[in-house]
């Protein structure tokens, strides 16, 4: 069938990964540094993510493409959490998918999980969630135990810290510093825990190979918002797929109804700081 569908000139993209978290359906993917659409069925062609490349390389073509699939979406959507659900939900009556909303409310209802649509969580094998997913708020006392042993004392205030698991409203979040760390800057910064987590509240994210990127954008949002974090740092790796993780944020504040500091380190393979600034 001929369809509108995501056209990506591979010339023009830099494999930077701005356009993941405009794509709910998790139809794009960064590959081998370009992005990628990995499949039809996922694509609505609806173009959210046209306008999120800074290189202009993604626009929307009519062409021959498998018809798309709202159940296959919504198996996508659960696997990624609640906050993706309800952000696909969103993303489908901001664009006027009315027909779509409603197949995936039935494939909810279907298979169980009705309670997602509100935020709701889905069980884990034994009706409970994951023990490694439950928000836990360490104790600074063990901190200064670690130092009188002459160890280096870890600064983590709380777990989990993957931004996937992590609660946006736990207490420990409320009016803290909050850290946004690529997943790689920690092994590349020897002092990460030193000069830069220490008296911060933690997320690590990949923005090249994390799914479900949308739930990030509603957790941040959230922790503006609702936590009222006074700063929100972002430490990102030289790479070019890092910067989809400052322009995640960045599109997250400026359409925020709370205004918030937002510092952006640049970490280079050797762990040099290569950029610190306000942003």
């Amino acid at each position: 069938m001929i369809r509108e569908m995501v056209l990506i000139d591979e010339e023009k993209c830099d494999g930077c990964g701005a356009c993941i978290p405009g794509c709910p359906e998790g139809a794009l993917q960064i590959i081998d540094g370009k992005a990628r659409l990995v499949s039809d069925l996922l694509c609505d062609g609806l173009g959210a993510c046209v306008g999120e490349c800074p290189q202009g390389a993604l626009t929307v073509e009519s062409r021959e493409a498998g018809a798309y699939d709202e159940r296959r979406v919504m198996a996508h959507m659960v696997a990624a959490g609640p906050n993706t659900v309800r952000a696909h939900l969103a993303h489908l009556l901001n664009h006027g998918q009315t027909e779509y909303h409603a197949q995936a409310l039935a494939w909810l209802k279907e298979n169980g999980m009705e309670s997602l649509k509100d935020g709701g969580g889905a069980p884990g094998p034994s009706g409970g969630g994951c023990p490694g997913s439950r928000a836990v708020a360490f104790s600074r006392e063990d901190a200064a135990a670690a130092s009188l042993q002459g160890k280096r004392p870890s600064q983590l205030t709380h777990w989990p810290v993957q931004m996937h698991l992590l609660n946006p409203s736990s207490p420990h979040f409320h009016r803290s510093d909050f850290l946004l760390a690529a997943d790689c800057v920690a092994f590349a910064l020897g002092d990460f825990h030193k000069d830069y987590l220490k008296g911060k509240t933690l997320g690590i994210a990949c923005p090249k190979l994390d799914e479900g990127q949308s739930a990030y954008a509603d957790k941040l949002k959230v922790l503006v918002e609702q936590a009222e974090i006074n700063t929100l740092t972002v430490m990102i790796m030289q790479v070019p797929c890092c910067r989809g993780l400052l322009a995640m944020v960045q599109q997250v504040v400026s359409g925020a109804s709370r205004r918030v500091p937002v510092k952006a380190i640049v970490v280079g393979l050797q762990g040099e700081i290569l950029q610190e600034g306000w942003v």
